[in-house]
């Protein structure tokens, strides 16, 4: 899992931004799930990140801690549940 911020490209003139990174991780493994984490509350943004096949997006707020913890907590049920059902089908 990788916890990705929108805007990386702020600090070095030719560093990937977070869709770039993004795309690169999901090319590299389709199966991570990233979930970006921005200070824009923007929609359009959102959607974006979603279309670029990030989990979720969270925006930088006082509640976006606990919202990581429990986006955290659904990838790992999500992923033991997907391990246990490839199990099963591997057994049919």
């Amino acid at each position: 899992m990788v916890i990705l911020d929108y805007h990386l490209d702020g600090f070095t003139k030719n560093a990937m931004n977070g869709l770039q990174t993004l795309d690169k991780i999901k090319k590299y493994n389709s199966d991570i799930p990233v979930v970006m984490l921005s200070s824009q509350d923007s929609i359009d943004i959102a959607v974006n990140c979603m279309h670029h096949r990030a989990y979720d997006y969270v925006v930088k707020s006082e509640t976006s801690f606990m919202r990581l913890q429990k986006i955290i907590t659904s990838i790992f049920s999500y992923k033991k549940m997907e391990k246990e059902l490839n199990w099963y089908m591997e057994r049919m």
